[in-house]
């Protein structure tokens, strides 16, 4: 099993002294403006000459984005834009989880005495990640896997597999940059800032999938239970926060690549396997861009899947 991460050695000049500032600014308050900025109304002449401008300085696709750019009202909507119907595809095999995101792989390995890594000697608690730990000792032995997303990606967050929601939290925290130089320097990143998780019970076992915050709006609304964000649109990064854990009796079912959660501009997503998963190698590979379905862990029985060819690709 490949384990490795790309993140750099700790970060010199500049975005030490940015870090350093943001622990002491109140980054939920500049995040939430931020928000308003981004969820600004842009007069319709106007929509396509602004949007083409973000979409070229970030690197975003134009061939994948769902309507044209003059429908989009504002940047927000822009950013959790959805993709033309068929654009990505899924695993045939059902019990191989998929990536829930368009993004770019970080670290990836086994859970260690409670520990998964951060960085370059920088580990982090699983359970402090998942905000109860009672948890933790699910995921002993098992495997995580980190995947960046950039303003250039698609930022809505599907189901890894199939199965049922049975637990779903909100923990609070702060919103640090997620960035290589912020995961590279500030200790527990993942730990700390806020963060949206939900619980999967799947062919795999429980897998929890964690949306973390970072700065620059922080804003996770959750298509899984939309009621939970009550009046307003997100859970996270708000004045009035809601309560921070939903129970579901009976669970929410869910079909893998079911919607569950969207980034209104950020972040990182962690995914948490118990023992006996395994990462495919070839496809889960840290530095590696990664999309929507592309295969990242099996069931570790399954054999090594070096030794074969990757699994035939199915239509979601």
């Amino acid at each position: 099993m490949f384990e490795a991460d790309t993140t750099p050695d700790l970060p010199r000049g500049h975005w030490r002294v940015v870090l350093a500032v943001l622990r002491w600014v109140p980054q939920a308050g500049l995040s939430r403006l931020l928000g308003r900025l981004a969820d600004l109304r842009l007069p319709r002449p106007l929509r396509r000459f602004v949007l083409g401008s973000f979409a070229r300085a970030v690197g975003a696709r134009l061939s994948e984005v769902e309507k044209p750019l003059d429908e989009y009202p504002s940047l927000n909507a822009f950013f959790v834009r959805r993709l033309p119907p068929g654009t990505r595809v899924w695993p045939a095999d059902p019990a191989v989880a998929g990536s829930p995101v368009d993004g770019i792989v970080g670290s990836v390995g086994t859970i260690r005495d409670g520990t998964a890594v951060q960085a370059k000697g920088r580990s982090y608690s699983v359970a402090a990640l998942l905000g109860d730990p009672a948890e933790a000792p699910v995921y002993e032995g098992g495997r995580f896997v980190t995947l960046y997303l950039s303003p250039r990606h698609y930022h809505r967050v599907h189901a890894p597999l199939g199965g049922t929601i049975a637990v779903a939290r909100r923990v609070p925290g702060r919103l640090f940059p997620v960035n290589l130089p912020s995961v590279a320097y500030v200790q527990d990143l993942f730990a700390l800032n806020e963060r949206v998780l939900c619980q999967l019970e799947s062919e795999l076992g429980r897998v929890t999938l964690i949306a973390v915050g970072a700065f620059n709006v922080a804003r996770i609304s959750t298509a899984f239970d939309p009621d939970w964000a009550g009046s307003s649109a997100w859970v996270s990064n708000r004045r009035d926060p809601p309560e921070p854990e939903r129970a579901y009796d009976p669970p929410l079912v869910v079909e893998r690549g079911t919607e569950l959660m969207a980034f209104h501009l950020g972040s990182t997503v962690i995914l948490l396997f118990p023992r006996g998963c395994d990462v495919m190698s070839t496809t889960c590979r840290p530095g590696r861009e990664v999309h929507l379905g592309t295969p990242l862990v099996r069931v570790a029985a399954r054999g090594d899947l070096s030794s074969h060819r990757p699994p035939t690709m199915a239509r979601s």
